[in-house]
């Protein structure tokens, strides 16, 4: 079912109206206008677009907006436009690594199609703007669910290689784990297949570098089985949840995904989830998680945790016992295909909800938990949740962000648009990094560009060949975002 093109929405009064005066001084907009009219049979929106993210506090003035379907499509905008590109699918990332001022912008979300599917060998091709609740729908027939992914299943597939995303799978690491081989468009508008095999530095560059390289338009995927899992919920304090995690959750073959949430303020106090392979009676049957439900609930219990007083102990000793009371055995494919709509309303006209992400060695995450908690003490930061996942070292991607055996640390906040608050949040956010940094961590690139650039070349010190790379495969370095335009270096 193809996912209708997204409409962008005009921000008022904006940092973008200068830009917007200043690309028409440049010339670059009305120059722009003869170069697009040959993609306009597939891109309809005007010159002159603004792309935004979830948050909404990114807004990007790009020359157009351009909507393949296939990978042919791709290769004749980069063939017809001879400027900067940038690439968005979801748009779930959370700083600008979508777009870049003054760029064709491609939204890949049309160039969905299925495009082999072998159930035997548990393998499938897909053009990477599918979503993964799209996906899900073509597999799950076949009893067959995808091998790893992000919790929620709204993302593109090409928008999950990109940054490499990782879930609650337990002992499987990054995506790039299942992923057989790729399609990529490269700046001169040809195609490159790259897997284990063929291209390697090309393969284990692209997944993860945020669009660096060109445009992943085809994707070869490896799949699981289709089979209930029962959840089980155990509370215990931090300092035991290491010990319990290799013991009871790493070393169980019947464990499928795994996460612990800890509840700001209450750091020390760990609720572990685990969903292990089960022969119970299921209490829903439905296969997969139903699409345009409205959360009423949930949206209410978010706003109260975060905006009313003692809305963190409301939810300690309220909201999350209601929340695992019941039994739950539900399909896999089921609990892997949540709606990002179930966390309510991510912004509003003075606020956002907006992630962050930490990684640490297995051995530091105590230690770590501690730090974090003062710095957001400190600041007195709206901490709704730290999710702590596991995963075992990368040792492929050249962008890896667990260079070790680490864990996870998935920070959910709200925080308010204006200037000033942004740059409080870049204050703190640059000490939770020289924490993690500290322990022989690193952090996520997904979220918003508060690292300074030796904090991102500390956390990321191969860069320097994606960058090598790059300039041998986008010579003019025409794959642009915000990301690339802040840390990219000569």
């Amino acid at each position: 079912m193809p996912i209708p093109p997204a409409t962008p929405r005009p921000i008022p009064d904006s940092p973008v109206d200068p830009l917007r005066r200043a690309l028409l001084k440049a010339g670059l907009l009305s120059a722009a206008a003869p170069l697009c009219q040959p993609l306009l049979a597939w891109a309809a929106t005007p010159a002159g677009t603004v792309v935004n993210d979830i948050t909404g506090m990114n807004p990007v003035l790009v020359v157009q907006v351009a909507t393949p379907r296939s990978s042919a499509d791709i290769q004749q905008a980069l063939r017809q436009w001879p400027g900067p590109v940038s690439i968005g699918g979801g748009r779930f990332s959370m700083g600008g690594q979508i777009a870049s001022p003054g760029s064709l912008h491609l939204d890949m979300r049309r160039c969905n199609r299925l495009l082999s599917l072998e159930p035997r060998q548990r393998l499938v091709r897909v053009q990477a703007g599918m979503s993964w609740r799209e996906l899900q729908q073509w597999v799950d027939p076949h009893g067959l669910a995808v091998k790893i992914m992000q919790s929620y299943a709204n993302f593109t597939i090409g928008g999950s290689l990109s940054v490499n995303a990782h879930g609650r799978y337990v002992g499987l690491g990054p995506l790039v784990n299942a992923v057989r081989s790729i399609v990529i468009a490269l700046a001169d508008g040809s195609l490159l297949k790259a897997s284990r095999q063929q291209r390697p530095e090309v393969f284990f560059a692209a997944i993860g570098a945020y669009g660096a390289l060109g445009v992943i338009c085809e994707v070869e995927l490896e799949l699981a089985v289709n089979q209930p899992l029962e959840r089980r919920v155990e509370r215990m304090r931090l300092d035991a949840y290491r010990d319990f995690f290799f013991k009871h959750v790493r070393a169980d073959s019947g464990a499928v995904m795994h996460n612990a949430d800890l509840a700001p303020p209450y750091f020390q106090e760990a609720t572990a989830v685990t969903w292990r392979v089960s022969d119970q009676a299921l209490t829903d049957k439905r296969r997969l998680t139903p699409q345009g439900q409205r959360y009423w609930l949930q949206e209410g219990a978010i706003r109260a945790w975060t905006e009313l007083p003692g809305g963190p102990l409301l939810r300690k000793k309220v909201a999350d016992p209601l929340r695992f009371a019941r039994a739950a055995v539900l399909w896999r494919n089921r609990e892997a295909s949540l709606d990002v709509a179930s966390l309510g309303r991510i912004a509003d006209d003075g606020h956002s909800f907006v992630l962050q992400e930490y990684f640490v060695p297995v051995a530091k995450l105590e230690r770590f938990v501690a730090a974090m908690a003062a710095i957001l003490d400190t600041h007195q930061v709206a901490a709704l949740n730290v999710s702590i996942r596991h995963s075992p070292a990368d040792a492929g991607t050249v962008l890896a962000w667990a260079r070790q055996e680490v864990f996870s640390l998935v920070l959910y906040y709200r925080q308010g648009k204006d200037e000033a608050a942004r740059r409080q949040v870049g204050v703190w956010t640059r000490q939770l990094i020289d924490a993690a940094l500290a322990q022989g961590g690193s952090y996520y690139l997904p979220y918003q560009l508060h690292a300074s650039r030796e904090q991102f070349q500390r956390a990321y010190p191969d860069a320097g060949k994606l960058f090598a790379l790059k300039r041998t495969l986008d010579p003019a370095g025409r794959f642009r975002n915000q990301l690339w335009n802040k840390y990219l270096t000569a």
